[in-house]
């Protein structure tokens, strides 16, 4: 069994009428899943789908996404709507005001997690989220699962964009999944590049964009000072394949197509660096 899995797909971002560069990478990431040699059995579409979200970008990713031969699961990120994204996907489930729901594969479960708080850059997890997480997984103890979410649960280093492992959420998230050993693993988006850790035991992947990459720089990050650094890049766009061999999960990344800086940490990206901070620090 393949999963397919795209992230930050961003759409809307430049604004004209064509999508502009995050459409046209996209584009040529869903070409290659629809024509390639490993044609999925399921797309995850892991958050942060559109770039403002509105009606218009999300129209227009329904339609990019409506001639693919397989299934197609949307999720919410910190750029979405909730709303806007399920008028455009109505057949989306949702559970309890969230955009949470399982899917039942076979031989594999995927439990879909809503870490939205709209107006908040970071994730969240309240109880009534944490509480149908722990009966899903209570509910079916013996099945494989893969859990899918768009804020991953650690911290990866990259300073500007990492949660801290103390916030309320993830320490529920923690929680509530310790102790259950059906999960296989879990994929996750957000940070817009590939991404391997292990957290309470399980295997997180996190998947590169298909949307501009975030530059790699692993050094700390002063809100007060812009030092000039790369802060996003063109790499190529990317999309993962989870293979599901019936006792474990095997992931691959795959890059499109054929790098320039977008964007420096200037006094222009300073307000995006200082409010990610500010929410860290709030916790």
């Amino acid at each position: 069994m393949l999963i397919a899995q795209i992230t930050d797909l961003h759409i809307g971002f430049s604004g004209t009428a064509s999508g502009g560069y995050n459409t046209h990478r996209l584009r040529a990431v869903i070409e290659r899943l629809v024509e390639g040699p490993n044609r999925p059995d399921l797309l995850i579409m892991s958050g942060d789908m559109t770039e403002f979200g509105d009606a218009p970008s999300y129209a227009r990713l329904a339609e990019m996404v409506r001639g693919c031969p397989f299934p197609v699961a949307p999720m919410v990120g910190n750029h979405d709507a909730r709303e806007a994204m399920l008028a455009a996907f109505p057949d989306c489930p949702t559970g309890d005001g969230f955009v949470q729901y399982a899917l039942d594969l076979g031989p594999l479960r995927v439990l879909v997690l809503d870490t939205l708080e709209e107006g908040r850059h970071g994730g969240a997890f309240c109880k009534r989220r944490a509480a149908w997480l722990a009966g899903e997984l209570a509910a079916h103890p013996g099945k494989p699962t893969l859990i899918a979410m768009h804020h991953p649960p650690f911290e990866s280093g990259i300073a500007w964009l990492d949660t801290d492992e103390r916030e309320d959420w993830i320490v529920r998230l923690a929680e509530t999944v310790r102790g259950h050993g059906q999960i296989r693993g879990i994929v996750a988006g957000h940070l817009h590049r590939t991404i391997h850790a292990l957290w309470e035991g399980i295997p997180v992947a996190v998947t590169g964009s298909t949307a501009a990459t975030v530059a790699l720089d692993l050094n700390p990050v002063d809100p007060d000072k812009p030092d000039g650094r790369a802060m996003i890049t063109t790499e190529l766009p990317a999309y993962a394949l989870h293979r599901w061999d019936g006792r474990r999960l095997v992931s691959h990344v795959e890059s499109v197509g054929a790098l320039d800086v977008l964007a420096r940490y200037d006094r222009g990206f300073q307000e995006t660096v200082r409010l990610i901070d500010a929410e860290r620090r709030e916790g």
